[in-house]
């Protein structure tokens, strides 16, 4: 398989919405964000990515992207040709069955967070993302007991959940006064992930973990 690894730096343009779509992009270390972008400026995070993930399964289908990839920190990053990656997935059944999974699994992601901007409150928006961003860095190895690395700034989580940033400010607040949450130094920590899964009415079961043998891109 042919593949070529970048070292990007953080707020980083990896593709731009309109771009042709040539290779398909595993993040290997860091973190990063697809987005969507309105003509004035508006910005609408669609989700984020982490190591370990696939940003673009379907890529190889359009010939422009309908969406832009960015950083948010600095990234490891391995591209793999479009046509590398369609014979890879004909080669292998069990990497067929994995991308079919990894499809499931960001599908079901965009519904939670379609759900959470049309139906919970500020509060459970925020807490259902520090939920599902601490389970899914847990499952790959990445928290330290009740805490994570957590570079999301303020105005990420607005983009993120529909609110505004000073909203977010204040929710955040609220939950550091209720003992939900500690956010210092780029690193959230969960005092107590049940019973903030419980304020957010999460459920892990959209993730599909107990399905998680992704294939080996990287």
């Amino acid at each position: 398989m042919k593949k070529r690894v970048r070292v990007l730096p953080a707020r980083y343009d990896v593709v731009r919405e309109g771009d042709e779509s040539r290779v398909v992009h595993v993040v290997l270390d860091g973190w990063a964000q697809r987005y969507k972008q309105l003509a004035d400026g508006r910005r609408q995070i669609l989700t984020f990515f982490v190591a370990g993930d696939l940003c673009d399964p379907n890529v190889f289908v359009p010939r422009t992207m309908d969406h832009s990839i960015s950083t948010i920190t600095p990234v490891r990053l391995a591209e793999i040709p479009k046509p590398d990656f369609r014979e890879m997935i004909q080669a292998s059944p069990n990497i067929a069955q994995a991308l079919w999974w990894i499809s499931l699994v960001t599908v079901a992601i965009q519904r939670e967070w379609t759900t959470s901007i049309g139906q919970r409150t500020a509060y459970e928006r925020i807490a259902h993302l520090f939920c599902e961003m601490f389970v899914r860095l847990r499952t790959v190895g990445l928290t330290q007991g009740a805490a994570c690395d957590f570079p999301l700034t303020q105005s990420d989580i607005a983009e993120a959940t529909g609110l505004t940033q000073v909203h977010v400010n204040r929710t955040i607040q609220e939950m550091r006064r209720d003992g939900l949450v500690e956010l210092r130094h780029r690193q959230l920590v969960l005092p107590d992930l049940d019973r903030l899964m419980s304020v957010a009415l999460f459920s892990a079961s959209y993730l599909h973990l107990d399905h998680i043998d992704k294939p080996m891109l990287a």
